[in-house]
């Protein structure tokens, strides 16, 4: 039935007869609340376009109406701190706290104050002829009771008076800038800020350095964002072979704590938002290298996270080695390869060696797996590197020494090719930083490092026909009189190992470090571009130069500016910084182009072709050890710190504040 009322009219019968409703006056229950909804809704509607509209009111402001606001409650605009630790829920446990949260909140605040200023100083300039200015809002009110309570005792734990003291800060006199502070204040662990020398020739070298690092960071933001590299002649993303065609981001994970070091923190914060959003490896199928990922995203991960307290780090850290656990499940324990990210399936390399896995691969996981394992409670990962350790100390040694390859099914070792170059160097190198990192526990790592020290001096040391000193190849008791560039990290690996040899030794392990640093600079001085070749041999003929052509080109290695920095740590000669510096100068010369860094083909050319890659370990070794080497011992003292093969920090245990183990 039509009709024109308003409110809606019902026919009712009565032993089937229709009744008219013309004799109902009142209205039925269920109409009355709807009536009441409506002229509710227009009431609250009017009165609160009154209170908001400062040209209704007389006097009104956004200040005044957001102190309305806030006399509900400041946790209805300000969300409380969380602890983000799923594992242990302790609300006072402030080393629990993620730091971004806290700048979430206090870029929060700073907005509602900066609109607040705003509106003061157009209430100001309108109303100089009132007798009375408003006043702007009372510094830090919002926090005030979060503030009182912390007030009442101060910590002597630097991570608790960290948050502290970003709770307390005024924000009204701030500048957006400056909640760079909160970042740069905070004392992850000794060494990570600071390191400004007082010489300024050295400040303007390191100053330089890190202007380098802008500009291949800028330039991988801007062509190859998330992309794992940056090809930067063409301007656009390289996918690296080591990841399969995954874009997992590299060059952020890689480059973030040199970022943080350098004190580039917008930057810094673009990637860590980026490593919170997108870093997942999922459900891709694609082959991952297992020994690539865990020195780059386990180790870049788990240094950002000692660095700067963001539990994020650690949860992504975990996330990563998990999927690289598959590769584990061998006869022996010893690692494949190759994991795959969806399956799990994994492989070896078809070319190494009757399918062996690859020393300085499997041999390079003890310092990531041992510190996540500690600052997480899950004993697995330590587990997995602990039988490595077991399984090697049992088998035989060729010559004294380990061959690069070692099949992971019958724990027979593949062919009898030793190096401390490619396939061999990093296991040499963690035996000695994991007895550093655990702080003297490690022992069966310093035994096996002494051993394998004296017999990498009887086997591989030899003596050029001028007197360098140099480290050879030797296959099938063979010596091959050539020296990769990945070899000469070997001068500051003995430079610092000369501390734990023997008294008798250490000065002679000492010596040979700086004899191998010095050729390897040789290497670089007798190029056209100062920069050196991937390998260089020696004969009657030629020495520390490259003869074939695969061994002239240049990928922006670090190794040797590593051993430059080592040596310059340890004994102070200035010879080692001016070297850096040549090699700086001709890195800037050679390789930077408009879109960044390029590696050379041939560095015995000036207008040598370029290879169009900048290698994520550019950002995180290549930049990092130059801007150590012209910074200050206290920018990442080596006494509390080690870094991995990827040069990323992680904390000396019991040293080292970072190391914060689970509870």
């Amino acid at each position: 039935m039509a009709t024109n009322a308003l409110l809606p009219t019902y026919q009712r019968y009565i032993n089937g007869a229709p009744v008219t409703a013309g004799g109902r006056k009142t209205l039925r229950l269920r109409e009355k609340y709807i009536v009441l909804l409506v002229l509710g809704t227009f009431v609250a509607v009017c009165i609160g376009t009154f209170f908001f509209l400062p040209e209704l009111r007389s006097g009104s402001t956004i200040n005044t109406a957001y102190r309305q606001l806030r006399d509900a409650g400041s946790d209805l605009l300000l969300p409380p701190l969380q602890v983000v630790d799923k594992n242990v829920f302790r609300p006072h446990d402030v080393n629990n706290v993620d730091p971004h949260l806290i700048m979430d909140r206090a870029k929060l605040i700073l907005k509602i104050q900066d609109d607040l200023e705003k509106e003061r100083q157009k209430n100001m300039k309108e109303n100089m002829d009132k007798a009375q200015v408003e006043n702007p809002l009372p510094k830090n009110e919002l926090l005030q009771s979060t503030a009182s309570k912390n007030l009442e005792h101060k910590s002597n734990d630097p991570q608790e008076q960290w948050v502290n003291n970003v709770v307390n800060i005024p924000m009204t006199d701030r500048k957006s800038s400056e909640l760079n502070d909160i970042v740069r204040d905070h004392p992850g662990g000794p060494g990570t800020r600071g390191g400004e020398p007082a010489d300024p020739d050295i400040r303007e070298k390191r100053n330089k350095i890190k202007e380098m690092m802008k500009h291949a960071w800028d330039n991988y933001a801007q062509y190859a964002w998330g992309q794992n590299e940056l090809r930067p002649m063409s301007k656009r993303g390289h996918a690296a072979g080591i990841f399969g065609k995954t874009s997992m981001g590299a060059t952020i994970v890689d480059g973030l704590n040199t970022l943080y070091l350098m004190e580039l923190l917008d930057e810094y914060q673009k990637g860590r938002d980026w490593v919170a959003a997108n870093l997942n490896l999922g459900q891709e199928s694609a082959e991952i290298s297992v020994f690539e990922t865990n020195i780059r995203f386990v180790g870049g991960l788990l240094s950002c996270y000692a660095m700067t307290g963001d539990v994020m780090f650690k949860e992504k850290a975990e996330h990563i080695a998990q999927k690289l656990l598959p590769a584990f499940n061998t006869p022996t324990g010893i690692p494949y390869a190759l994991v795959n990210i969806k399956s799990g399936a994994s492989k070896n390399y078809a070319w190494a060696s009757s399918s062996s896995s690859i020393l300085a691969e499997f041999g390079t996981m003890h310092l990531e797996f041992t510190y996540l394992s500690d600052i997480t409670g899950n004993p697995v990962y330590k587990e997995k590197v602990n039988h490595i350790r077991e399984v090697l100390a049992k088998m035989d040694k060729p010559q004294g020494l380990f061959p690069n390859y070692l099949n992971p099914k019958t724990g027979r070792w593949g062919q009898h090719h030793m190096s401390m170059g490619a396939l061999g160097d990093s296991f040499y190198e963690y035996l000695l930083k994991s007895w550093i990192q655990s702080n003297g526990e490690d022992v069966l790592a310093l035994q096996m490092f002494q051993e394998l020290s004296e017999a990498i001096n009887d086997k591989l040391v030899q003596t050029s026909k001028s007197g360098m000193k140099y480290l050879a190849d030797l296959k099938y008791d063979r010596i091959e009189h050539k020296m990769d560039h990945l070899a000469c990290f070997a001068g500051g690996f003995f430079a610092i190992g000369s501390e734990y040899m023997p008294p008798n030794r250490k000065e002679y392990f000492l010596q040979l470090g700086k004899d191998l640093t010095h050729t390897c600079h040789e290497s670089y001085d007798r190029t056209a571009t100062k920069l050196g070749p991937e390998s260089f041999r020696f004969s009657d003929a030629s020495e520390a130069r490259a003869l074939k052509q695969n061994e002239k080109y240049y990928i922006q290695r670090p190794e040797v500016i590593e051993s430059y920095f080592v040596l310059w740590r340890v004994t102070k000669d200035p010879k080692y910084r001016q070297w850096g510096w040549e090699a700086a100068q001709a890195i800037d010369k050679h390789c930077r182009v408009d879109g960044g860094f390029s590696g050379l083909k041939n560095v015995y050319m000036l207008d040598s072709a370029k290879d169009d890659v900048q290698q994520s370990f550019f950002l995180a070794e290549t930049l990092k050890y130059l801007y150590l080497l012209f910074s200050d011992d206290d920018l990442i003292p080596l006494d509390a710190w080690v870094l991995n093969t990827e040069a990323h920090p992680l904390p000396v245990k019991g040293k080292n504040p970072a190391y914060k183990m689970a509870r």
